[in-house]
């Protein structure tokens, strides 16, 4: 199984694809420049099966219903953040105005539990990790040594806690609870900036010292 990270937007919020050997994939946080990231997906012959949101943050929605559309594939997002999508106050977009107000369609699916999830040939976990917004959610690909986390955790630093439904110490528990837990040579895929290892976060990372 391969992955590949799609920086998109004027925020360069990370995009991953998740693909298999038979050209499926699954795509996670399709945040804005859907056009963009169907003529990627169309040049490699990629079969999307779903789109997957770590959270309902606008930089990470913003080209879901383009995608979704095009494709006819369903969403999913954690059931604390399901009014999201179509709130400009929720979800973001209104209090940044940086473009215009973010609505998106409601997601078909909502994730309510932590666990295993077997899509077609992808086996995944799904962690609750809140703090940078209630539903934030990581995904945990074990057999494959990755985790795509969204904003809960980044190479040094972590998300911020000051927008709506943020608190700190929540986050600073999912982290060292949820993610910290794993091998430490597990690649975090953060939905902004590179690619780290769970590892070197715990080694380096000044916001999880003295926790």
């Amino acid at each position: 199984m391969k992955w590949k990270q799609i920086p998109l937007g004027v925020m360069q919020t990370n995009c991953y694809i998740v693909e298999n050997a038979d050209r499926s994939c699954l795509i996670i946080d399709p945040g804005s420049e859907g056009k963009k990231l169907i003529n990627l997906l169309n040049q490699r012959k990629l079969k999307p099966s779903a789109i997957f949101l770590t959270h309902a943050h606008f930089d990470h929605i913003g080209a879901v219903d383009v995608i979704r559309d095009f494709y006819g594939i369903p969403v999913y997002l954690h059931k604390q953040e399901e009014k999201w999508l179509g709130d400009p106050s929720l979800n973001g977009s209104q209090l940044f105005m940086i473009q215009d107000a973010v609505k998106i369609k409601p997601a078909e699916h909502i994730l309510k539990n932590e666990g295993q999830m077997t899509i077609g040939d992808f086996e995944f976990s799904i962690f609750h990790t809140p703090g940078h917004s209630p539903g934030s959610v990581s995904y945990y690909f074990k057999n494959d040594g990755f985790v795509i986390s969204g904003d809960a955790l980044f190479q040094a630093s972590i998300g911020r806690t000051d927008l709506p439904g943020g608190n700190e110490s929540q986050l600073l528990k999912s982290i060292h609870e949820k993610l910290l837990t794993l091998p430490e040579d597990t690649y975090v895929l953060s939905g902004h900036g590179p690619v780290t290892t769970i590892g070197d976060e715990m080694d380096s990372n000044p916001f999880l010292n003295g926790f």
